[in-house]
């Protein structure tokens, strides 16, 4: 039986918070760390405890609770240790957040600048409290098509959420959906913070040699980045649920945003054309891009995703060429097939700053170099 977030087992004695979520950034401002500096501090983290759950590319939550006695501090006193160690090793800076779970704990440390440490206290009052000044978007795990519809009822904040009876909210979400977000609301989370846990994100970034004013060629480059993804998902035998896209612009700010795929996918026209939205929803128009990231989110392996069946002839013949440009490219190396606008390969770069083709130092490249002399091919081009 779920208990409300901060009581403890029993219903006796409320637990302290003793869950951190931290998010790591390069201490001069720069991107998320590259694969060797994030074992690094991974391993830092088991310094405190075993109990540590890895989200790379930049992202671990951190289970305390046996560390709390052990070093004679609380959770906030260690993340501020972690943090210090962290920046003296590494020369990376994170932001932290601490509670009682993982979903407050995230939540905690959404939007915090680097150096941050945000803790909700695990009294059930204080919990309510940081929760009912949160919009309906600011609850870990809801995404937009469920925001529009419980602010079609009228239900655009946390505490209006917490309020409505859990029947009401099953009846417009679902009784799955309706279920978990009325828990949520509450600040409810189960979920246990599990050491080792496989990544369940896979990403790629095109650095642009100079700040790119051309839309064609930001879209050149999505679709480049959505071909290296959808191949790697399938050769990796996973599926994606969603689909984030980053922008870093010429004064290192950055504007994300996700969209839900139809179905889980690996298709790369599938993940192309929901590149091609994401990017043309920003209208960003003359803005000035430094890099684009895509980042292929919620995986989940292939035979367990259903797909819809389809009569497109198209359809058929597109997932038909794709697997024959995957056994090519297996056979032969990356540069045997590739979409005709796809941007050259020495121009782009992995997630964690290297040129494409050198050895992947982030977890998420593993294609291999492509020819420098190929051709690009026209513009308004793509691949089948």
């Amino acid at each position: 039986m779920n208990r409300p977030a901060g009581q403890g087992a029993g219903g006796t004695a409320p637990a302290g918070p003793h869950v951190l979520f931290l998010r790591f950034r390069a201490a001069d401002g720069g991107g998320p760390p590259d694969e060797e500096t994030y074992e690094g501090l991974r391993g830092l983290l088991t310094e405190f405890t075993p109990v540590v759950q890895a989200l790379p590319p930049d992202a671990a939550l951190a289970d305390v609770r046996g560390a709390l006695r052990y070093f004679g501090r609380d959770a906030g006193e260690l993340a501020a240790l972690v943090r210090v160690r962290a920046l003296a090793r590494y020369g990376v800076d994170c932001t932290v957040g601490v509670a009682v779970n993982p979903l407050l704990a995230r939540m905690a440390a959404h939007d915090g600048p680097p150096g941050a440490i945000r803790t909700v206290p695990g009294e059930p009052h204080a919990v309510t409290a940081f929760l009912a000044r949160k919009p309906a978007a600011g609850l870990h795990g809801v995404g937009p098509a469920t925001v529009r519809t419980l602010t079609t009822y009228g239900l655009h904040s946390v505490d209006r959420i917490a309020a409505a009876p859990p029947a009401t909210l099953q009846r417009i979400l679902g009784a799955s959906t309706g279920r978990r977000v009325h828990e949520q609301a509450h600040g409810i989370d189960p979920t246990p913070v599990t050491p080792n846990a496989p990544a369940r994100s896979a990403a790629a970034e095109h650095r642009f040699g100079h700040d790119e004013l051309d839309p064609d060629r930001r879209r050149r480059a999505l679709l480049t980045l959505a071909h290296e993804l959808g191949a790697r998902l399938r050769n990796d035998g996973r599926v994606a649920r969603a689909l984030t896209l980053t922008v870093r612009y010429a004064d290192r700010s950055t504007t994300s945003r996700t969209r839900a795929l139809a179905e889980p996918t690996d298709h790369t026209p599938a993940l192309t054309d929901a590149a091609y939205a994401l990017h043309a929803a920003l209208g960003l128009q003359r803005a000035r891009v430094r890099a684009v990231a895509l980042r292929a989110e919620d995986l989940t392996p292939a035979e367990l995703a259903a797909r819809q069946l389809t009569f497109d002839p198209a359809d058929d013949k597109s997932r038909r060429i794709e697997a024959v440009t995957d056994r090519a490219r297996a056979r032969f190396g990356a540069a045997a097939a590739r979409p005709a606008a796809a941007l050259e390969r020495d121009t782009a770069r992995d997630p964690d700053g290297g040129p494409d083709g050198a050895p992947a130092r982030g977890p998420h490249r593993r294609s291999r170099r492509r020819g420098r002399g190929d051709p690009p091919g026209a513009p308004g081009r793509r691949a089948a």
